[in-house]
């Protein structure tokens, strides 16, 4: 383990000798202990520096045996002292030293597993410790830094794992074979008890009477035990290769002999050389010839493809051309869509005055029909009162003139009765004419009845529209609680599921991103009305990344959302990077843009806003006077295109356009005040639904009586009717009786004179009426004539409006047919280069099989051969040449295979030789080298043994004791005495007496 402190002592000469025996490597230990205690005393006053790597500075645990929170423990650069009572954690702290850094938990003699050490109740602990990472032995500095943290999680199955951080906390690594290397670096050895000793550890050396078990725990403290194990597992390898030595020289034997019967029989056939040697000359030509046909082959498609490569040229001109019209028919059109946005906001702006003038002229023709009906019924009255008069002063001048011939009492009793019956003939006259305006009355209540009925009906039915919305909303928001992605409709859980098995399935090759709205969240909450009404449908919409991906989508978006009602779905091309628009976006001292008012999960989420909405243009101003303020009193800021307010209006330059929403839908996060300000919003829906409902059922009731009391008076005017008709006639079989009947003539008059007092006081009401009319026609003119000039200025604003709708459908058009002949232009070009494609990827298929056959054909004959005869005629002598040297070897044998046979004996044998002789080497350096390093191993141990000596007595003389430490490397025994001072005579003369307190 890293040193606070480390000493350095001189080496011993590295002269070789020869290797002794075991014994006299022993031979006289104590005197030669005694000779070496001058040199040893000397060095250990050497140089010592101050360690800078590995030095632990810091532990802390968690959840760790015992304890919830033990540390953080702040370790100096030298000697540090742990104390405390028991049970407050220090053997806890070495305990998660040795486990921190890797050691098993066996090595810790605290539990056989890990799990052992996760606190009861917990599901991990956790181990974080710091090691000083400085100076010139630093490890990985560029990556560490000064220190190195080592934090381990143990979980409760027992498994841990490593997290390695640098100083500023930055995770490095989380392999173990990274620690190893740490610790190795630092020369670490958690499991070695003069690094790491535990109280077992110490408990078991300082009682244990067994001088074998102190020389073992020297052997295992200094690793010499490790040493030797490797020695002796290196002699036994070396026994074993020997073993191999001996067996590999007598099949060496066996295949030299083979060789030897192989070596005569190819001697033994010496003929159909010139057959053979013909046969590969043909060969040779052969496989030359083959890469001449084939460069034959590979010339007329690089000219075709140099002829096809010139006609590119033309291509990307053509598609050049179709761009630059394309561009020029956009730009036709956009300013064609400007100049028609231009005159429909003019329209705009004169349809409320239009409207207002339309009401206007609408009552003013009322009142001037409502006093022509008042007019023409006393027009009526005057006329049926003018033919009374002139009845009754025919009447009066025939009762006149036959005065003389009736009786006086028929008289009377004729006049008596006639007065009678125009008496109750003029009753009938005005209670038929009252009965008339009452009719009147009765409809006009009738037609404001069911008009306010239609009004009140139409809005019940919107705030019953509006109520289910927000039930609607509630049940999502209420759903959100548990799930915020169902603020964003209750199948948005279940769609985004199904995208992911999609994705997992391979059908999409980038991930979709979406929906974008719960990628976004506010800084300030006040602003999060103005970003919605911002953003709109975009924060449900979806991002892919390409058109193959958004086709995909689609596909599932038809099986969860209606036709008509899917989310929008934005094409653009994945990257790990927001845009950089500091150049292009709106800076404002005061007001942030919604690019800077939000806080975006993912790059590709901002990079869609800005594509889409440009949010990075768009102001965020809570207050409506002081957004009217920036945009409109003076010029808009840099950038700036236009603001909303925290209301949600939207302000530009010259317009502003208030919002249609109250509270934000789905940005939110509020979602318990949302809910509390929803539930009070329905229970007032529906208690504006209840008075709506009673309201009708009021006006139902009324216009049932109204129409009661209009089918009464239509009754009794009709009854009326009927009685004038009758009275009429009995007057006149009155008047038209024989001249016997006398009539009062006085009477007749005195009925004349009030008639025409009557048709005087008509008279004048028809005048009134008629001055009146004339007022109300003069007003009503003025009225028509303004409405007719509006109408007029929207006409000729529609007129100006069409003619610029058929250009802008025209340049649409222009649009279209530029675009389709840029991708016929652009299918053709991408034709033509898929076409050069093809033929280069054939010539390069061609041209790699030209090197495959020039390859081949080196290989035959490295040289290049220029051949004129045909493939074909060569393959026909070859044959032929084969046929006879078959024949031949029919005779004699199968040369190739005797060859064949010669050169395996041949190479199996020289393989084998070369290796035995190569083991035979390895095993002779083999031997030099573990001598040398037997002789440095016993030179180490002597070393060892010495400085241990030095240490104890230096030990003894600070105590005050003497005593003895005796190595017996011989029978592997470690005995130590120790004699106490004199006042600690009745201690026991042990090693224990040497520790702070006894075992």
């Amino acid at each position: 383990m890293g040193k606070r402190k480390e000493e350095s002592i001189s080496k011993p000469g590295s002269h070789k000798r020869k290797r002794q025996e075991y014994t006299n490597e022993h031979s006289d230990e104590s005197s030669e202990e005694e000779n070496s205690q001058s040199s040893a005393d000397s060095n250990f006053s050497s140089l010592s520096t101050v360690g800078e790597v590995g030095i632990i500075e810091s532990i802390q645990l968690k959840n760790f045996m015992c304890h919830s929170m033990l540390g953080p423990f702040q370790f100096g650069s030298n000697l540090n002292f742990v104390v405390g009572n028991n049970g407050s954690g220090k053997s806890s702290v070495l305990t998660a030293l040795i486990v921190g850094l890797g050691g098993k938990a066996t090595a810790t003699n605290r539990g056989s597993s890990l799990k052992m050490f996760v606190r009861d109740g917990e599901t991990s602990a956790d181990i974080t410790i710091t090691l000083r990472n400085q100076g010139r032995d630093a490890f990985k500095p560029e990556a560490y830094g000064s220190s190195i943290i080592v934090n381990q999680r143990i979980n409760l199955d027992g498994s841990r794992s490593y997290r390695l951080k640098s100083k500023s906390g930055t995770l490095i690594s989380s392999k173990k074979e990274e620690l190893i290397g740490i610790l190795d670096h630092f020369n670490i050895q958690v499991d070695n008890p003069v690094s790491v000793l535990t109280q077992e550890m110490s408990k078991h050396f300082l009682q244990s009477k067994n001088e074998g078990d102190k020389y073992k725990f020297f052997m295992k403290a200094t690793q010499l035990e490790q040493m030797k194990e490797d020695y002796s597992s290196i002699m036994k390898t070396k026994e074993n290769t020997c073993i191999q030595i001996e067996q590999g020289v007598e099949r060496l034997q066996e295949l030299k002999q083979l060789y030897g019967e192989k070596k005569e029989r190819y001697k033994s056939i010496g003929f159909v050389n010139d057959m053979r040697n013909r046969l590969e000359d043909l060969k040779h030509k052969m496989a030359w010839a083959v890469v001449g046909e084939m460069e034959k082959e590979i010339q007329p498609i690089k000219e075709g493809i140099i002829a096809e490569e010139g006609n590119t040229g033309k291509f990307v001109q053509k598609v050049e051309e179709c761009q630059i019209k394309v561009n020029e028919a956009e730009q036709k059109y956009k300013a064609l869509q400007d100049k028609l946005i231009t005159v429909s906001e003019e329209a705009q702006a004169l349809h409320p005055q239009c409207v207002s003038l339309k009401a206007d002229v609408q009552a003013r023709r009322k009142a001037v029909n409502e006093t022509e009906v008042v007019y023409n019924r006393l027009k009526t009255e005057l006329k049926r009162l003018g033919k009374d008069d002139e009845q009754l002063r025919k009447r009066i001048e025939e009762l006149k003139s036959s005065a003389n011939q009736v009786s006086e009492p028929e008289k009377l009793e004729r006049q008596r009765k006639i007065a009678h019956l125009r008496g109750q003939l003029k009753a009938f006259h005005d209670e038929e004419m009252m009965i008339g305006q009452q009719v009147d009355q009765f409809q006009q209540a009738i037609y404001k009845c069911k008009e306010e009925h239609a009004r009140i009906r139409r809005e019940d039915c919107d705030a019953k529209q509006a109520l289910d919305a927000k039930q609607k909303q509630l049940r999502e928001l209420k759903d959100s609680k548990t799930n915020t992605l169902k603020r964003f409709g209750p199948h948005m859980p279940a769609f985004l599921e199904a995208v992911e098995t999609a994705y997992r399935q391979g059908r999409f090759k980038h991930k979709p991103v979406g929906p974008l709205g719960a990628f976004i969240h506010l800084k300030d909450a006040e602003l999060t009305l103005a970003v919605e009404c911002c953003l709109k449908s975009l924060v449900q919409a979806f991002c892919c990344d390409n058109h193959s991906d958004e086709k995909t989508l689609q596909l599932l978006m038809s099986k969860y959302y209606p036709h008509g009602f899917r989310p929008q779905i934005i094409v653009n091309k994945f990257q790990d990077k927001v845009y950089d628009v500091r150049h292009r976006g709106v800076h404002h001292p005061e007001f942030p843009s919604v690019l800077t008012a939000l806080e975006i999960d993912h790059a590709m989420v901002a990079n869609c806003l800005i594509d889409v909405r440009s949010i990075e243009t768009v102001l965020l101003i809570k207050s409506s006077r002081k957004a009217r303020e920036v945009m409109q009193l003076n010029r808009p800021p840099k950038n700036c295109r236009e603001a909303f307010t925290a209301e949600g209006d939207q302000v530009f330059e010259r317009r502003y356009y208030s919002s249609d929403y109250v509270r934000p839908k789905f940005l939110s996060k509020d979602v318990e005040a949302e809910i509390s300000h929803l539930e009070k919003e329905i229970e007032n829906k529906k208690a504006q639904m209840t008075v709506s409902q009673q309201c009708l059922c009021s006006i139902e009731n009324e216009i049932r009586q109204n129409e009661d009391h209009l089918h009464g008076h239509r009754r009794h005017q009709k009854e009326l009717q009927i009685k004038i008709r009758t009275t009429n006639a009995e007057i006149a079989d009155l008047e038209n009786m024989e001249e016997h009947q006398s009539v009062d003539i006085r009477t007749l008059e005195d009925e004349a004179k009030e008639n025409k007092g009557k048709m005087e006081s008509v008279k004048k009401d028809m005048q009134e009426q008629s001055r009146k009319m004339e007022e109300l026609k003069s007003i009503l003119q003025v009225a028509e004539k303004k409405f007719e000039e509006m109408k007029e200025k929207v006409h000729q604003v529609e007129e100006i409006a069409g003619p610029i709708k058929d250009e802008l459908n025209q340049a649409d058009s222009e649009v279209e047919n530029s675009k389709r002949r840029l991708q016929h232009c652009e299918d053709k070009q991408k034709e033509h280069l898929a076409c050069i494609k093809r033929h280069k990827e054939l010539l390069a298929a061609k041209e790699k099989g030209l090197e495959e056959k020039i390859a081949q054909a080196r290989q035959i004959y490295s040289e290049r051969l220029e051949v004129s005869r045909t493939v074909k005629s060569l393959d026909a002598e070859m044959n032929r040449l084969r046929e006879r040297i078959n024949s031949e070897n029919d005779r004699h044998g199968n040369r190739e295979e005797i060859i064949q046979q010669f050169h395996d004996a041949k190479e199996r044998y020289e393989d084998a030789n070369s290796k035995v002789k190569n083991l035979k080497k390895f095993i002779r350096l083999l031997e030099e080298i573990m001598t040398q390093r037997f002789k440095i191993y016993r030179q180490f141990l002597r070393l060892l043994s010495l400085r241990c000596k030095l240490y104890f007595d230096n030990l003894l003389r600070i105590r005050a004791c003497s005593g003895k430490i005796y190595f017996d490397h011989k029978n592997e025994t470690l005995s130590i005495t120790v004699q106490p001072r004199e006042e600690d005579k009745a201690a026991l003369n042990d090693v224990r007496s040497l520790s702070g307190g006894h075992g």
